[in-house]
């Protein structure tokens, strides 16, 4: 019997029986063989329904002893499934971005815009020092992300501690460390005013409900040190209530620490001059009206009495178990990158970028809690008393 194409078959015009059953089976295998070396997704799957088709329809008209011989296509149909699952997913397998190489593209210099692009876009003028910033911030943001990947299938617990001046930038610092970070094991504490019932209550009690869980970043903007700098330079709360909480401070922090929590405390300075500069930016820029606030003026008038519970906090609270790291603000974006460097400094994630851009630290910008005392020591007045 002569060799029977494969349209002959799939088109029904012959019924499969034992005497061309060896025929059209080699006929089959060679095609698929032909087809699956060239990753031809389509014909395949063309191929695989046909089978499967006349596989249902002589599996009706053949008898118990021929259907036996059906089993070595049955066993190709599989085989076919099988590759068909194969290439689709090598063809659909996701292609990473790198976010670096988009930025690259999108900010590299342009002297005039193509043909097609004349009437969707116009060209724009950006300060080189702007374009490294923004650069450079992406990559630490990137790191962020490998460093979550790691909290979260190590199961650490990391809770992450901003303080600071009155317009040191820490929303700014906030945003830039969370921006691109998965909001399912990263969160952001921003306690309100205690309640009355909160008021009754033990004063660090309101902030344990908020610490992380395993596989957590926690982000506190403001915490307990509320009661540190905050309460007693604006007169809210009383010298015993203040004494009691800087007795149990170091105490109740060497317990989280203890308990596994990686606890790390970032206090954003800025000096006296800038943080005016900044008042008066609220005061006549629009867009940041809504972070004035009645009491702003009076952080200019209570600047040494800030700075003296400064400097009587960091006498306590600046441990060797939760150490803080003082970031200087006078430049915000300075700032924001070493920030973010410092906290990437306390891990030894995956992957881990080697580049400079990415581990050193500025000096400068980033000082320890004892250097920030003796630097304080300087300007100190120790003529006045907190509780006066």
């Amino acid at each position: 019997m002569s060799p029977l194409s494969l349209a002959e078959i799939f088109n029904d015009t012959v019924i499969l029986n034992t005497d061309i059953l060896d025929n059209f089976s080699e006929n089959l295998e060679t095609a698929f063989e032909e087809l699956k070396k060239n990753e031809d997704l389509d014909n395949i799957k063309v191929l695989r329904n046909k089978l499967s088709e006349l596989l249902q329809v002589h599996h009706e008209k053949m008898s118990r002893s021929e259907k036996k011989d059906l089993c070595n296509l049955a066993d190709l149909r599989e085989e076919m499934d099988s590759i068909i699952q194969e290439i689709t997913e090598k063809h659909t397998a996701v292609t990473e971005i790198d976010p670096i190489a988009e930025f690259d593209e999108k900010y590299k210099p342009r002297k005039r815009l193509s043909e097609k692009k004349k009437d969707s876009h116009v060209l724009i003028a950006m300060k080189k020092k702007d374009i490294a910033y923004e650069r450079n911030m992406l990559e630490l943001q990137a790191e962020l992300i490998k460093l979550q990947k790691y909290v979260q299938d190590t199961g650490e617990r990391v809770l992450i501690i901003f303080e600071w001046r009155d317009a040191a930038g820490k929303g700014g610092n906030i945003k830039r460390f969370t921006e691109w970070l998965n909001p399912r094991t990263s969160r952001t504490a921003a306690l309100p005013k205690p309640t009355d019932i909160e008021r009754g209550q033990w004063y660090f009690q309101r902030y344990i409900a908020h610490l992380p869980n395993a596989g957590e970043m926690v982000f506190f903007d403001r915490s307990w040190y509320n009661r540190a700098w905050v309460e007693p330079v604006m007169g809210f709360v009383n010298k015993k209530d203040y004494k009691i909480f800087m007795e149990e401070l170091p105490d109740f922090e060497r317990l989280l620490v203890h308990n596994g929590i990686k606890l790390i405390k970032f206090y954003f300075s800025i000096s006296k001059e800038e943080q005016a500069l900044r008042f008066e930016a609220r005061r006549t820029n629009p867009m940041k009206q809504f972070k004035l606030s009645p009491v702003d003026q009076s952080w200019q008038q209570l600047w040494d009495r800030y700075t003296l519970a400064e400097y009587q906090n960091f006498q306590v609270s600046d441990t060797k178990y939760a150490p803080w790291t003082i970031i200087e603000c006078d430049d915000k974006k300075t700032a924001r990158l070493n920030a973010i460097r410092s906290l990437l400094s306390h891990f030894d994630y995956p992957n881990k970028s080697k580049k400079a851009s990415i581990r050193k630290i500025d000096d400068s910008v980033v000082l320890t809690g004892k250097e920030k005392l003796r630097e304080i020591e300087k300007d100190l007045n120790t003529s006045i008393d907190l509780f006066e």
